[in-house]
């Protein structure tokens, strides 16, 4: 005779269950990529694969570089921005995929 299980009121559906299942979630959503060697990417994530390889589009990259001052030795920050219709982004240059941040 089979036991069953008793459901209750406040148990959901599991929709993540590895870590790709995230990914999977902002599918046709802005998205937030930071890349290496300061890179920045913003822009709506239409496909992706099991290596992270991305398809964005509509895509605002942000580079930040560093310069030294030669005469005063002051490190100087500087950003240059540009927009991207349709991006490929290989995987292996991602560190992290979020929401994007809130303008403050």
């Amino acid at each position: 005779m089979e036991e069953e299980k008793e459901v209750t009121s406040f148990e959901q559906p599991v929709l993540v269950e590895e870590p790709l299942d995230l990914v999977r979630l902002s599918l046709d959503e802005k998205v937030f990529v930071k890349m290496r060697h300061n890179r920045e990417l913003v822009g709506i994530l239409h496909g992706f694969d099991s290596h992270l390889n991305l398809i964005l589009g509509n895509v605002e990259e942000t580079i930040t570089t560093l310069e030294l001052d030669e005469e005063t030795y002051e490190e100087i920050y500087k950003t240059s921005k540009r927009k991207i219709p349709l991006l490929f982004v290989r995987g292996d240059g991602i560190i992290l995929i979020s929401p994007p941040r809130s303008e403050q």
